[in-house]
């Protein structure tokens, strides 16, 4: 590939700029595939000179991840150590930031039972469950990237010849997070600009629902009172502004927790802790799940929805249009982080209470009160398709067109 370490550089710096938006002083924790060293150290070498005052970076193996599953006792796979979930709550309480070069296998559980992966799942979202709560509130500055790993690149881009799928996946990764532009931090920071005015239109909106129509949809979601969309970047509890998934191309809000109602086909499939889920759809009745139906990994559907009460409910509710940078690669990744940012989508699970005004302040049941879901799970899933439509139920019960054939009805 040409000039790819020039562009890996500049991959390096969009991702200390404008993904955690490192500031003189502070610390950066960096969670890597052992296959992306080269990215890695570039990411170190760009944050010292951002002023970091300390970088550490936990080395991560697919290897490894799938041996424990493998082999491990019984009774480890309920087991998840506190010393580490410590080590990641005192590290936010310090004012550290986090990056995670965020790309699993999409095979990497096969053959495993799918319980053994639920139980051990489980154990880590539950000893972890304080820490999550700092990310979904933002408190911190935090980063999803993406970067090429041979099993990643083969399941992807199995129609090219083997050596040829890690130069088209890293063309893949620099064409939608910019860095083949001239200036690539102003252009995504132009980017951000323009999902900040999408949305400023739909916080005005203030839309009592949503209603989507497509093949094998028909869906209504409320929206609780107060609700807030976001997109683009956010700000952490020091004021600091971060981009928490490079790509992003959403604006996102919460549900009501008790308020949807409807049937929904996914569009693509569903990467759920290492285990595909595919060809799937829900209905829903008051906010829960009633039923539902996948042609595969039902099994590993049914474990995700069991995880625990709020696991049937939604927390999330995301727009992107069809017509959009990654979309338009006509290719799925099997990686939710890129995945949902071609696609509209919904998440089972938690919501983030920085969707609501004054959220973040509230305990887990004064969420539930005023509409929010909780859980230990926040799962996305993508349901947009070239024929989509969505409409906004205003107020006064009125309709207007959000979506028509996939993309934006609304002006900005």
């Amino acid at each position: 590939m040409d000039n790819f370490f020039v562009n890996l550089e500049k991959y390096a710096e969009l991702v200390v700029k404008i993904g955690v938006n490192l500031t003189k002083g502070q610390d950066l924790m960096i969670e890597s595939p052992i296959e992306c060293l080269d990215l890695t150290r570039l990411i170190v070498k760009k944050a010292y000179e951002a002023g970091a005052n300390y970088v550490q970076v936990n080395w991560q193996d697919d290897f490894l991840t799938r041996a424990r599953l493998e082999t491990a006792n019984d009774d480890a796979l309920d087991y998840y150590p506190v010393w580490y979930t410590d080590m990641l709550e005192r590290f936010v309480e310090n004012g550290g930031a986090l990056l995670n070069i965020k790309v699993p296998d999409p095979d990497l559980y096969a053959g495993i039972d799918p319980g053994v992966i639920s139980r051990a799942s489980k154990a880590m979202a539950t000893a972890r469950s304080k820490y999550q709560k700092y990310v979904r509130t933002s408190t911190f500055s935090w980063c999803l990237i993406k970067a090429p790993t041979a099993a990643w690149a083969s399941k992807v881009y199995a129609d090219l010849p083997e050596e040829e799928r890690m130069d088209a996946m890293w063309d893949a990764i620099f064409r939608f997070n910019r860095v083949y532009e001239n200036d690539p931090v102003s252009a995504w920071r132009a980017h951000i600009e323009q999902l900040k005015r999408v949305r400023k239109v739909l916080n005005d909106k203030q839309y009592a629902a949503l209603q989507y129509r497509a093949a094998g949809t028909d869906l209504r979601v409320e929206l609780p009172d107060g609700h807030i969309w976001l997109g683009g970047d956010k700000a952490n509890a020091r004021g600091i502004r971060f981009v928490a998934n490079m790509p992003t191309e959403e604006v996102f809000t919460m549900p009501k927790r008790t308020g949807v109602n409807g049937t929904v086909t996914s569009t693509m499939p569903l990467n759920v802790n290492g285990a595909l889920v595919d060809k799937f759809s829900f209905k829903f009745e008051d906010g829960k799940v009633v039923d539902y139906k996948a042609e595969v990994g039902h099994e590993h559907l049914t474990r995700l929805l069991e995880m625990d009460e709020g696991a049937r409910y939604l927390g999330e509710v995301a727009l992107v249009p069809y017509d959009s940078p990654i979309s338009n690669l006509k290719r799925i990744f099997y990686n939710t982080g890129i995945d949902e940012n071609a696609s509209c989508h919904l998440a089972l699970g938690s919501c983030y209470p920085i969707n609501m005004k004054d959220g973040a302040s509230l305990s887990n049941e004064e969420l539930k009160v005023r509409g929010g879901n909780t859980s230990l799970i926040h799962v996305d899933f993508m349901i947009g398709t070239a024929d989509l439509e969505i409409d906004g139920v205003l107020q006064d019960g009125s309709l207007e067109p959000i979506f028509r054939q996939g993309n934006w009805a609304l002006a900005f």
